[in-house]
């Protein structure tokens, strides 16, 4: 599924879901507080933030419409959704998929994610130690990949990509085409640094500013650029 398709499916799920679900389950205009170390089921709200404590269980998803998520240090949550909003996730956090469609999306340090990360309009970091299992996708904003190991793809439309300290990309590395209100000019750029590597492709549908580390490990670059246009640097950054 493209970046752009992922935003129709991202608000109608989610939508539907806070609409359909009993009243009891989800509160309209209010914030939601988990406290440290307990276990509950999931938790939605429309116009409310989403806080989980530390250490904490939930078993269902998180859904917010016009909300920010945060998520404690070594809780272990199901699926965190939100639209107008960020997700920030502390360190030793365990999820399964985690979404926002205006907003950053923040992973600290040895986050596990089982599932996917997605966001349509803003930037995505993940440090050092975390993992996630499938792919890594948005249309804009940066993406910042800091020693973190991302089993999928990891596909943006006009942002700019940086894998560092190492990081290792397991799929294809993707520049979507831009189209529509999407179509920008400006040529994203994509640095891969020192150590870090991408077991896949570089697979460009649009031209990049493409720096690859002499130290780094790139499977190819297809597309409307090659390797030949890469440009190769030395030291930590170009």
């Amino acid at each position: 599924m493209s970046a752009k398709r992922k935003i129709l499916t991202l608000v109608s799920g989610l939508l539907i879901s806070l609409l359909l679900a009993p009243a009891q389950a989800h509160n309209l205009n209010k914030s939601i507080k988990v406290d440290d170390g307990s276990q509950t089921d999931g938790h939605s709200t429309v116009n409310g933030s989403i806080t989980v404590g530390r250490d904490a269980t939930v078993t269902g998803a998180l859904e917010t419409v016009n909300g920010t998520i945060r998520i404690g240090e070594n809780s272990r949550v199901e699926d965190a959704e939100t639209v107008n909003g960020g997700v920030r996730v502390d360190a030793g956090v365990s999820a399964r998929d985690i979404s926002s469609v205006n907003g950053t999306i923040r992973l600290a340090e040895k986050v596990t994610v089982a599932g996917e990360i997605s966001v349509v309009n803003g930037r995505i970091e993940v440090d050092s130690g975390s993992k996630v299992s499938r792919n890594v996708s948005n249309v804009n904003g940066e993406i910042s990949i800091a020693g973190a190991d991302i089993g999928g793809d990891l596909s943006t439309v006009n942002g700019d990509v940086a894998l560092s300290d190492q990081a290792t990309l397991r799929g294809d590395l993707i520049v979507e085409k831009p189209g529509g209100r999407n179509n920008s000019s400006r040529k994203p750029q994509i640095v891969v640094g020192p150590g870090s590597r991408v077991e896949g492709e570089i697979r460009l549908e649009r031209e990049v500013e493409l720096f690859i580390s002499d130290t780094a490990h790139v499977g190819g670059v297809t597309g409307v650029m090659g390797m030949e246009d890469a440009m190769r640097f030395k030291g930590e950054r170009p």
